[in-house]
């Protein structure tokens, strides 16, 4: 299997080892810490798992307790709370080698129309994803090849990422930046048409570029960095139905950053500007 989107939904088939126990792999990566998109979309497949199916998940709360360590498998406990006519919450646990690392309540709703809708339009108007080079060709155009360690990361990513501003790479490139940041993205490859895997897919890009609008001000996002920075939490919000599998904006901005920790909140659309999902996500900031 080398389609790196198969390998994601791999990664999103949980074993199920008893009734509301599941056991999710974790790849032996060179990362310090265990991807927190990769445990919370795990821990959201647990928990749809336990539901009939016909009510897609409408949000999400999470915490990442603990770091978790690559190459150990993670098991997730879930905890039916309630199965109501309308709505269905789950709590699950997250735990490796014996202490909890993560903990995520889930809700989902059955769908049902309302009584009106209303929508903000999109915050700005930003180019096609086509139109846009790949995070690779922005790496190779700078540097004139792809390093190594990255070029490895580029066959493993699942997402195509395209940022609507450039990279930047030096102080010159962050002076008077405001904290925002969008990109498009895309599986890189077809996800089947499980609504469940589509959403938990998304959980899992959801973690990757957020927290970029937090540094954006006070260091290039490429290049060596002089933080350390882990999610402490992350909410969801879904809207509306959705395919990974299809482009959408992520748009990012970080209204604060202080004592040590910096909050980010991202809204995510479809081609036609639909908002489609709103996340907020904090994170912890320390000087290297």
């Amino acid at each position: 299997m080398t389609n790196p989107a198969e390998r994601l939904v791999d990664l999103l088939d949980l074993e199920q080892i008893e009734v509301n126990i599941f056991r999710g792999r974790s790849p032996e990566e060179s990362l310090q810490r265990v991807f927190g998109g990769q445990v919370a979309g795990q821990a959201l497949v647990a928990a749809g798992r336990t539901t009939d199916g016909d009510r897609p998940v409408h949000s999400l709360h999470a915490y990442f307790l603990r770091p978790g360590r690559p190459g150990v498998p993670i098991v997730y406990q879930v905890e039916r709370v309630r199965d109501g006519r309308s709505f269905t919450t789950r709590r699950v646990t997250g735990v490796q080698q014996g202490r909890t690392i993560f903990n995520l309540t889930a809700s989902f709703h059955k769908p049902e129309v309302g009584p009106f809708e209303h929508q903000l339009p999109p915050a700005r108007t930003v180019p096609d994803p086509e139109s846009l080079p790949t995070v690779a060709d922005e790496v190779r155009e700078h540097l004139g090849a792809l390093p190594e360690q990255f070029e490895r990361m580029a066959r493993r990513q699942p997402f195509d990422i395209r940022y609507v501003d450039r990279l930047r790479w030096n102080t010159d490139d962050i002076r008077g930046a405001e904290p925002r940041s969008a990109v498009w993205m895309r599986a890189v490859g077809p996800l089947g048409d499980d609504p469940l895997v589509h959403t938990c897919a998304l959980t899992y890009a959801s973690d990757m570029t957020l927290l970029d609008a937090v540094r954006i001000p006070v260091e290039p996002l490429w290049g060596p960095r002089s933080f350390d920075m882990a999610s402490l939490d992350h909410a969801m919000w879904f809207h509306r139905p959705f395919r990974a599998d299809e482009w959408f904006l992520y748009d990012q901005e970080s209204p604060i950053a202080t004592g040590g920790r910096g909050l980010a909140r991202g809204r995510i659309y479809d081609l036609e500007g639909r908002l489609l999902v709103s996340v907020v996500q904090e994170g912890l900031f320390r000087a290297l």
